[in-house]
């Protein structure tokens, strides 16, 4: 089982806005059944942490490309992602093995 994380530099003082769109995201792609409970969260401003960030998780029980033929990408997200795009410098992803007891 696999974590994966999505981290998101926000403009400055725009770290709650692209919050809630990083939110919306991860719940259409919930509702979609394509992935897992998505959790979102942020640093700087009201308790420590580099300022302007915003990260989602979730967890996957295998690592796949996104573009694969068979991965069909909710419509709403191409709409959210430009309006991501107008309040984040850069974005990356990281990906960690979880531990279980198997």
């Amino acid at each position: 089982m696999f974590l994966v994380r999505r981290v998101f530099k926000a403009k400055s003082g725009q770290a709650r806005r692209a919050a809630a769109i990083v939110r919306r995201m991860g719940k259409v792609y919930e509702e979609a059944g394509q992935r897992s409970p998505t959790r979102v969260y942020l640093s700087g401003g009201m308790v420590p942490g580099p300022a302007d960030m915003v990260y989602i998780d979730w967890t996957e029980e295998s690592l796949r490309i996104p573009f694969r033929s068979d991965n069909k990408i909710p419509e709403e997200i191409s709409s959210l992602g430009g309006e991501l795009r107008e309040v984040v410098e850069y974005h990356y992803v990281e990906f960690y093995e979880l531990l279980t007891d198997e």
